[in-house]
Parts: C-alpha cells; structure tokens; sequence
C-alpha cells in the first residue's frame, strides 16, 4: 500500500531553529482575562484594516495544578482583536461551559477528556464513565449576527462579541438537539447555486460507529438552516475538516479503528482508543450538496491521515482538493507528555493536490509543497473555486518534521514560495488572510496570525503584506502576556468595541 510520503528522509532536521524549551513555555495555561488598547506596536497598523478576528483555542492546560493529559482537552478561550482607525483592542474571555463553571467551582477536575484527560482516581473512577465534556475550544465564527464558539463532538455555544460573555447553546430555532454535534470547520460558501449566488455556510456533524452518519447543514445569511440531509457510509468515520464545490461537500474517511473496551473499562481515553491502519485505503467521500441529489460516492486512494484541507473546485468532470496529508496518524499514547513530543520522529504534513475524477471514480495526485506546514487559508470569495494563492503555517528549515515558525505563501500557478519566519523564539498559529476593502487581486490583503515570543513569553498579532512576505511585518503589536497555542479562528469585517 502506497502512502502519502515520497520522502523517506523528510524528518531528517540538519540544524533545529528551535529549542524544546522555547517551544513548551506556549504550553502554559493563561488564567488572568484582559481587556485592553494594545500601545505597544512596532509599526503601523493599515488605516484601511477595519474589523475583528476571533481566535480560539485550548486557554487552560491545566485544572488548580492538575494537568491535562492532552491540549485538545483544554477548556475554550476566545480571544478578540478589533482593528480600528490603525488602532487595535484585545479582550480574552473562556466560554462559561457547564463543565468550565463545574471544574471552576470544584478546583479540580471533574469530566474525562476525549484525549486523554483522565478524573482522579484511576481506572475505577473513570470506568463507565461516557458524559462528554463540550469545551468549545476549536473554532469561533461570527455568522447570522450571532459568535459561536464551536467544538465538533457537540452543540455550539453563543457569545456575546463585545462582551464575549457565553449566552448558552445555539440551537438554531430547534434544528440542532441537545449535546447534537456541529462540526468546528464550516465553509463559507461565498455564492450559492442553489441560493441565486447569495453567500451562505456549509457544515457538517458525524456520528461515528460500525455505519457513520454525516449530516449535511446550509445556513443562510441570518443564521437560518435552509437545508439538512443525513446520509450513511459504512465504517467507522474519524473526520475533522472537509472541502466545498459549489455542487460537492467532500470529506476524507482516513483509515483508523475504534476499539471502546479501553474507553469503557476507564483506562484510555476515546481519543487514544483511535488507531491508524496503514494498509488500508483512504477514501474519499463525496455528498451532493443539493438534497435532491441522493447518491454518495466513495472513490479509494492511498493510504494517509489528513485534518485540514486548504480548498477544493470543479473542473470538467473532476474535483480538485488541495488537502495537507501525513503519512499516518500521529497517536496519543496514555502516558506520554505531549510537551516531549520528538518531532524528529514523526513524519511532517505536507500540501498534496488530488484530482477525482467522478466519472471514471479514479484519484491521481501529486506533492504540491514538501515543507512541513499545516493551517493552510485562502481568499474567502475563493473558497470551493479555482484559486491562485495559498498562505500556511509552516517549518523554518525546508526538510525535516518541526514545530511551525514561519508563514508561507504558495502560488500555486508559478510555484513561486515567499516564507517569513520567526525563528527562533518565534512559534506561529494558523494565518488569517483579510482581503483589502475593495479590491480586485486575489493577495491583495494582510495576513494575521498570531506568534508566541518566547524570549519575552508574550504573544505579538502579526500583520503581514499579504503581496509581498519578503519586507516583514507591517506591524507586530506586542501584547502583555502570551495567548497558549491555539487552533482556528475568523475575521469579520463587523468591528465590536
């Protein structure tokens, strides 16, 4: 079986731009929330940058000195930047969960994490035990008036953009149930077909088990569901991201096994019971966005574990997805550290490009960028079209597996690459690209990102000329203290102050 890796000296690193030190010290929890004018700002913030991006991620690592096993059991911190008038406003603020208010008041840890995290008291304490924690810790999006903070095992939470203060769950006027999952990575379809063009968004939930069910969900502009459809593919489904067409939604069934007893009997955590199998095929499911349109393909390919993917389109009869692929699952072990992980041992993720042909049900692909990267965005009026520009976190050195300190711009019709890097105290999240007011180019715009200093264990908002990585910052405003690794976020042109 064929894998994704063509490199079989990929993780080979000549010389580190990093010490593990530096890299773990973005690993501690933020507890103190900040409300405040960033005044301390190396260069100028663009007059015309009118908005506010929203990041999310994992605030607390640990529980009153109880640590979490894994980050991806961190309870939610929002963080908020307003840009305004070259000015810029932070405010931070942790979703109020149920189970954050019950942790919080208790001063130790009360729930099971699906990475990991186990209750005091080992096996016995923990057996049988299936309640779920809703951290809603990946995502944040401002969408129909409304800022939810997602988490993809469960219902969304509503904040208040101003005062991010957590309303309660959003159920969408009843169309999501109690505890019912709504996926942490929409698409916002920028011109519907079925909608005369009017933009909407594009979501999923997944059931998984021995048959999983994926679950279709369009919004229109008001936050309103105007289409639901729910389909079966056989096998257990372990999918976190997944691409639009203007026709398609497009999700890659990566080849993994769940085996609960551990999980039952209180020993691992669901997460850790997830195994990768490399002899068995990816495959590519493709669900018709129209519900009318009943059929579902699944087309084979190599064998690989993909979470993110940057962007799909239509060409002729074929579908075009640019996704990031590792060679196999990077696995939680129970009693591993994830702040000793060796990055020289693990394969890196890297930028392929699959074109499926629908007719045919065949797949041919091919390696688009080697470097190590992950968090790959684009052009919001691109999305699910044929796109030029793609920006990514990535390694500083070319080869080799490592924690992402740089930011790359890929042309993907040149092949031409421009990298900034902030190696090597520097430790990047995912980019944001914000298009200019107006314009018509396609990387016209200002990367956003935030980036761990650990020289001064402070978080600077990076603001790069989308055109041209190759001059640096147009601004780095410094802020009083750091934001721990985070996962994804959103840029609205709303400005909440």
């Amino acid at each position: 079986m064929q894998t994704f890796q063509l490199d079989k000296q990929a993780s080979t690193v000549q010389a580190k731009s990093y010490t593990r030190g530096d890299w773990q010290r973005g690993y501690e929890s933020l507890a103190k929330e900040f409300d405040y004018w960033i005044d301390d700002i190396e260069g100028q913030i663009p007059q015309e940058l009118h908005g506010t991006l929203f990041r999310n991620g994992p605030g607390l690592l640990d529980i009153n000195g109880q640590r979490i096993h894994h980050p991806f059991d961190g309870d939610g911190m929002i963080s908020r930047i307003t840009f305004s008038k070259g000015g810029a406003h932070f405010r931070n603020r942790y979703v109020r969960t149920t189970a954050y208010l019950e942790e919080q008041k208790a001063g130790k840890i009360l729930y099971r994490g699906v990475f990991g995290t186990q209750k005091p008291g080992g096996w016995l304490a923990n057996a049988l035990d299936f309640k779920l924690k809703n951290i809603a810790n990946t995502n944040v999006i401002y969408w129909g008036g409304k800022l939810l903070a997602l988490w993809e095992a469960a219902d969304p939470y509503r904040l208040d953009p101003y005062s991010l203060e957590t309303l309660g769950k959003e159920h969408f006027n009843g169309v999501l149930s109690e505890g019912q999952a709504f996926a942490a990575h929409p698409c916002f379809d920028p011109s519907s077909t079925q909608d005369n063009g009017a933009p909407c968004l594009v979501n999923f939930s997944i059931k998984p088990g021995l048959s999983s069910i994926i679950t279709i969900f369009e919004l229109d502009t008001t936050g309103k569901i105007l289409r639901k459809h729910t389909h079966n593919v056989p096998g257990f489904a372990f999918i976190h991201d997944f691409a639009i067409t203007p026709n398609y939604c497009i999700f890659f069934q990566n080849p993994v096994t769940f085996n609960p007893i551990p999980f039952v009997l209180g020993m691992r955590g669901a997460g850790e019971c997830v195994k990768f199998q490399p002899d068995q095929p990816t495959r590519i499911i493709i669900i018709p966005r129209n519900p009318k349109h009943k059929e579902v393909q699944i087309i084979e390919t190599h064998s690989g574990f993909v979470f993110h993917h940057a962007n799909a389109f239509e060409v002729g009869g074929e579908v075009v997805l640019d996704s990031i692929c590792y060679e196999s699952l990077p696995e939680v072990e129970p009693e591993s550290d994830f702040r000793e992980v060796d990055f020289d041992a693990l394969k890196p993720g890297q930028l392929w490009r699959f074109n499926i042909n629908l007719k045919d049900e065949t797949v041919s692909r091919e390696l688009i960028e080697s470097r190590c990267c992950e968090f790959p965005t684009m052009h919001p009026q691109k999305v699910g079209r044929p796109y030029r520009y793609l920006y990514m976190g990535a390694a500083h050195s070319e080869s080799g597996n490592a924690p992402l300190q740089a930011f790359l711009k890929v042309d993907l019709e040149s092949g031409k690459r421009q990298l900034w890097s902030a190696a090597p105290c520097g430790f990047v999240s995912e980019p944001i690209f914000v298009p200019r007011p107006n314009s018509r180019i396609e990387d016209d715009g200002w990367v956003l990102a935030l980036v761990y200093d650990s020289e001064y264990n402070r978080s600077d908002v990076v603001i790069l000329d989308a055109r041209d990585f190759n001059k640096g910052p147009i601004a780095r405003l410094h802020l009083k203290h750091h934001i721990p690794y985070g996962l994804h976020g959103n840029f609205t042109s709303e400005c909440f102050l």
